[in-house]
């Protein structure tokens, strides 16, 4: 029996919800469901963004294999974050005194916020979305809303800034209000809430310089005595020495692993150490290392820890196949690198933060609809079934006599 127009029509109907409804989830605003989990990086390997790269961020393209168009931007760029849907980056930029949001498709400085002390570290917390910069010229620490670049509050350090990072440490999978912020100064470690209030003190008579925090419970620290420190985020102990004897840029981390990637200057080699388990021993260090054929200046391993990519001063970009221990490719971007970090290819829609809000509600919207749509659609379709079955007059019988 051929399929009614309404049954067809409405076959149809379900089956176009349902792929729109696909596509739709592909394209969803991050904030829709589940929340976000925190990433070594701005997440999958499409793109690498090198910091002071080009004329300004040097742009690989993962996935082609190629250089692309850098991001014109002034002010010796020299540290950025990627938001996690790829859309934005937020650039400190020292020799102006800002740090700028800039979209990652277009290059378009969306805005910008005035920030004391020469600014070179940003920091993201998830949970309380807030966005932390600071310089090594000055003691204070900017906390600006990556909405729109606006100053929301600033927090004096005990000394001038060496480095910056966060501890998402609170409940949930961003963390919530519970993050920290963790500040290098001259001779310790300053440890804060999400609203500023210092909560402790870690001397650090080395000197700390850049932190990186893995999801755990280790901060991993470098030092103006050229070594290698790590930090339980929950006792504030500080293990034994890790590592000693380079000139270290800025780390990373494998967030499968939970290995340490240490780029060194001095000795153009990039060391690899193996992760703290509490509890036990700290490992022998260094695990394993890879030698470059120029300074490394900082180094991003892509989150789902198959790649890794190390920016050196030549301008040059070693790319790293990470479970093979092998240097599989080198990418000349030009420029004076300071800092590398990978993440999603950019949406299409959303450009600007204001297009960006519009477009999320726009695909809320219709993403509902559809949700409505895939559930009403088929009880309409086997209520009107049983309504035209209903309407039908029965068949007569044929009778057969009997032979």
């Amino acid at each position: 029996m051929r399929m009614s127009f309404v049954g067809r029509g409405l076959a149809f109907l379900t089956s176009l919800s349902l792929s729109l409804l696909m596509v739709l989830s592909l394209v969803a605003p991050p904030g829709l469901g589940a929340p976000q989990p925190a990433r070594a990086d701005g997440g999958a390997p499409n793109l690498a963004y090198v910091v002071g790269g080009g004329n300004g961020i040097g742009v690989i393209d993962i996935v082609k294999q190629q250089v692309q168009p850098s991001i014109r931007l002034a002010g010796d760029p020299h540290m950025a974050y990627l938001s996690l849907d790829g859309r934005f980056l937020y650039v400190a930029q020292p020799t102006l005194g800002t740090v700028s949001m800039v979209s990652a498709r277009t290059g378009q400085v969306l805005c910008s916020a005035h920030v004391p002390g020469a600014p070179s570290f940003v920091a993201f917390d998830p949970g309380a979305n807030l966005l932390y910069a600071a310089g090594p010229e000055a003691s204070l620490i900017s906390v600006l809303d990556p909405a729109n670049c606006a100053l929301q509050r600033t927090i004096r350090a005990a000394s001038n800034v060496a480095g910056l990072a966060v501890a998402v440490v609170g409940s949930g999978i961003s963390g919530g209000k519970g993050n920290q912020l963790w500040v290098s100064e001259s001779q310790a470690l300053a440890v804060y809430n999400s609203s500023g209030q210092r909560l402790a003190t870690v001397p650090v008579p080395q000197g700390p310089l850049s932190i990186t925090i893995p999801l755990g419970s280790i901060a991993y620290v470098s030092t103006r005595q050229h070594s290698i420190i790590a930090v339980n985020l929950g006792t504030r102990e500080i293990y034994p020495t890790l590592f000693r004897g380079g000139d270290f840029g800025a780390m990373d981390y494998d967030a499968i692993t939970g290995d340490i990637y240490v780029p060194d200057k001095a000795s153009r080699q990039l060391y690899v150490l193996a992760p703290i388990v509490p509890g036990s021993p700290p490992p022998a260090e260094p695990d394993h290392s890879f030698t470059l054929s120029a300074a490394p200046q900082a180094v991003a391993i892509t989150s789902d820890g198959e790649f890794g990519f190390a920016a050196l001063a030549n301008g040059d970009v070693a790319m790293l196949d990470v479970p093979a221990r092998q240097i599989i490719k080198v990418f000349h971007v030009g420029g004076s690198p300071h800092f590398i970090i990978t993440g999603l290819y950019p949406p299409a829609l959303g450009t600007t933060s204001a297009t960006t809000a519009s477009s999320d509600r726009f695909i809320t919207v219709a993403l509902y609809t559809l949700i409505g749509l895939v559930i009403i659609v088929p009880v309409l379709f086997f209520w009107l079934r049983q309504r035209l079955g209903r309407s039908q007059p029965p068949k007569a019988e044929s009778q057969h006599g009997k032979g």
